[in-house]
């Protein structure tokens, strides 16, 4: 699923041993991102409502800022990573 080979950025070698496996990046940053997701996402409402803000609304802005940012940067992770080519999860990442 990793498009580095496609763009021409991956040279099919495998990565150091030492190395996170893709699972535990992926994991990771979806963690962080969610923090960052979350809080963005309730500025953004608190800009956009300004005194008309609710708890349920602005709660629901963090949400859903949380689920989108996480998912989409791990699927950026997921995409460009040398740790997640093919050759590399086969080879380290165990799925823990």
């Amino acid at each position: 699923m990793a498009l580095r080979r496609f763009f021409g950025f991956s040279d099919g070698e495998l990565m150091r041993s030492d190395a996170k496996p893709c699972s535990r990046l992926m994991r990771q940053t979806a963690g962080i991102f969610t923090v960052g997701g979350a809080l963005g996402f309730w500025v953004l409402c608190r800009l956009h409502y300004g005194p008309r803000v609710t708890v349920p609304r602005s709660l629901r802005w963090a949400a859903c800022g949380a689920v989108s940012v996480s998912t989409s940067t791990a699927l950026l992770v997921r995409l460009f990573s040398p740790e997640c080519e093919p050759q590399n999860i086969a080879a380290y990442d165990r799925g823990k």
